[in-house]
């Protein structure tokens, strides 16, 4: 049964994220795909928790977020379920975050304060148990509202085991306002130099 369409006057309005919550920024990623076409492309895309953020789904997430708030980036592989043997299917991790800027150089100044890897990644870590770890920063609180492109390096297993392979993932923004913003920036504004 379809549903109505309800006039913009009548829907509730969209509630900013408060910078108490921590947003989570969730890559899910095609490992074997990944691997077979040697990209990330048509294998990847992010989501968030964010309400007022857009591009929901693609490589193009643009995550609103607020100065001071706190950022999870997350792996979830397609194929997560334990094998009949007991072994776990090729995982993939972030092993580097890099903000850039508009030629794709990195950004030297500080976006995130804390931003680093939690929960451990084991140094060797068996088939028979999986890894799971985050990053994790918060926005520098006097941060200069703006756009904030980066790119996520991802390290994804190989059949072998003993060999990785290593992807860049271009195209997600971090858009940050105020802490007392409400507003999306205009999207015009030029990304952060």
């Amino acid at each position: 049964m379809m549903q109505p369409d309800i006039p913009a006057s009548q829907k509730p309005p969209c509630i900013p994220t408060l910078p108490s919550t921590q947003l989570n920024i969730v890559t899910l990623i095609d490992v074997v795909g990944t691997l077979r076409t040697g990209s990330v492309t048509g294998n990847t895309g992010l989501m968030d928790n964010g309400g007022e953020s857009t591009g929901k789904g693609t490589n193009a997430l643009r995550t609103v977020c607020r100065q001071g708030q706190v950022l999870n980036w997350l792996v979830y592989c397609t194929d997560m379920e334990k094998r009949p043997d007991g072994s776990w299917p090729l995982f993939a991790r972030v092993v580097n975050i890099v903000f850039i800027l508009s030629d794709n150089t990195p950004q030297y100044r500080k976006i995130c304060n804390d931003l680093k890897i939690y929960g451990g990644p084991d140094k060797v870590r068996s088939p028979w148990t999986p890894s799971y770890y985050y990053w994790a920063g918060s926005i520098v609180p006097d941060l200069e509202p703006g756009l904030y492109p980066y790119r996520l390096v991802l390290e994804c297993d190989t059949i072998d085991r003993s060999r990785k392979c290593y992807f860049n993932l271009d195209g997600p923004i971090l858009e940050v306002v105020p802490l007392d913003g409400h507003a999306k920036l205009n999207a015009k504004e030029d990304l952060h130099q």
